[in-house]
């Protein structure tokens, strides 16, 4: 019997995306997406149930943001949010895919300061 069991709610980024969105929109699903898996992304490290429930979670949420951050055509837009779905996996502990991502970053500024908080992806 399931009738007092709690619905846990859906997370963002498994909703669907009604029809084509543009940059700016874009830019902001991957903004809200980053801010709802970093508590998840902190927990990676905590008790092994847990961490692997956040840790797919944590995937999930990359993963979604990794595809629409390839849709958007505007560099410096691309490059802002390729900034956050990095600050993400480095929350995760995940330094292989940030330094993946973080070589993608084009713009100079962008890659200065993703340097500064995070000197070891410039190696």
């Amino acid at each position: 019997m399931n009738w007092f069991a709690r619905r846990r709610p859906a997370d963002i980024w498994d909703e669907p995306i009604q029809g084509p969105i543009g940059d700016i929109e874009a830019a902001e699903r991957i903004r809200h997406i980053c801010e709802a898996a970093k508590a998840g992304a902190e927990a990676v490290g905590g008790s092994a149930r847990t961490a692997g429930r956040e840790r797919e979670r944590y995937e999930r949420a990359a993963r979604v943001a990794m595809e629409i951050a390839m849709k958007i055509a505007d560099d410096l837009m691309r490059d802002d949010a390729v900034r956050r779905i990095v600050d993400l996996c480095m929350k995760a502990d995940d330094a292989k895919t940030a330094q993946i991502l973080f070589r993608a970053i084009q713009a100079g500024w962008v890659r200065e300061a993703v340097q500064r908080d995070y000197p070891a992806l410039a190696q």
